[in-house]
C-alpha cells in the first residue's frame, strides 16, 4: 500500500478512529499529542458488518483538509491491515482490507492495528515488559517488550478460571451478569496471573469499564484514561 506525503510540509494531522464493540470514535490529533478536533461517536449498527460500519465511518470522518493520515484501533487480529478476525462485531470481517478500503476512502495513507495495541501505544514507557489491557464490550491486550509491540497476542480468548476465558469473565457482559464485585474478583486474579507469567513491569488498564475497578491495585498497576486509544494512534506513525 503505498502511502503519499505530509500535504504543504506542516507537521502531519492525524485522524485516531477507534473501532469499539458498541462504538465508533474519532478524532484529529497533532504530531505532538495534541487534540485538534472534538471528539465524534456514533453507535456501532447491528449486524457490525464491514459494509453496515464503513457508512458508519462516514459520519465520524471529517473532510480530508483537515487532516493528512489515517490510524485506527479495530477490536481484533489485523496483519498489514487486514481483518483476520473480530469476535465481538461480524464474522464477514475475516479478510477485509480496512487499511485500503480507508486509503481509498479517505485519500490519505493509513494504519490500522489491534485496538489494545494502539492504546498501549499511547501508555508505555518503553522499558522492560509491559502491558495494556483494554476492559470494554471484549478483552483486548497487547504486550510490549523495550517499547516494541509484540502483534496480535489474543490473550482474551485464552483459557482463565474454571473453563473460561478472560473475556468470558471480564467482559461486557460479564460485568452485567456477574455484577461489580464480582467482575472485580476475577480481575484481581486475572492481574495475578498476568504478573506470573508475563512479570511485566507495568500493566495499564484502559477501555470504558476501567471506571468500575473497585479494587486496591498493585503499584505497577495503573488505570489509563480512555483517550490514550486516540492519541496512541499518532505513535503508530512512529513505529520502524
Amino acid at each position: 500500500m503505498k502511502e503519499q506525503p505530509t500535504m504543504g510540509g506542516k507537521s502531519p494531522r492525524t485522524l485516531c478512529i477507534d473501532i469499539g464493540g458498541t462504538g465508533l470514535k474519532s478524532m484529529v490529533v497533532s504530531v505532538h499529542g495534541k487534540a485538534l478536533s472534538e471528539r465524534s461517536l456514533v453507535e456501532i449498527p447491528r449486524p457490525a458488518t464491514p459494509r453496515a460500519i464503513g457508512a458508519a465511518l462516514q459520519k465520524v470522518i471529517p473532510g480530508r483538509a483537515v487532516f493528512d493520515r489515517v490510524s485506527v484501533g479495530f477490536p481484533g487480529v489485523v496483519v498489514d491491515g487486514i481483518v483476520r478476525t473480530a469476535h465481538n462485531l461480524h464474522p464477514s470481517w475475516a479478510g477485509f482490507d480496512l487499511a485500503t478500503w480507508l486509503l481509498r476512502t479517505t485519500g490519505r495513507p493509513t494504519r490500522v492495528l489491534n485496538d489494545a495495541g494502539v492504546q498501549g501505544h499511547g501508555v508505555v514507557q518503553g522499558r522492560g515488559v509491559e502491558l495494556c489491557v483494554t476492559l470494554g464490550t471484549g478483552f483486548g491486550f497487547s504486550l510490549f517488550v523495550n517499547g516494541h509491540y509484540v502483534p496480535n497476542v489474543e490473550l482474551g480468548h485464552h483459557p482463565f478460571r474454571k473453563g473460561k476465558s478472560y473475556e468470558d469473565l471480564l467482559g461486557e457482559a460479564a460485568l452485567k451478569k456477574r455484577g461489580r464485585k464480582r467482575w472485580n474478583r476475577a480481575l484481581g486474579h486475572a492481574i495475578t496471573q498476568l504478573q506470573e507469567t508475563f512479570n511485566f513491569r507495568v500493566l495499564y488498564l484502559g477501555g470504558g469499564n476501567a471506571r468500575h475497578v473497585a479494587i486496591p491495585l498493585p503499584r505497577n498497576v495503573k488505570t489509563v484514561d480512555n483517550v490514550a486509544g486516540m492519541l496512541g494512534g499518532v505513535k503508530l506513525w512512529e513505529r520502524d
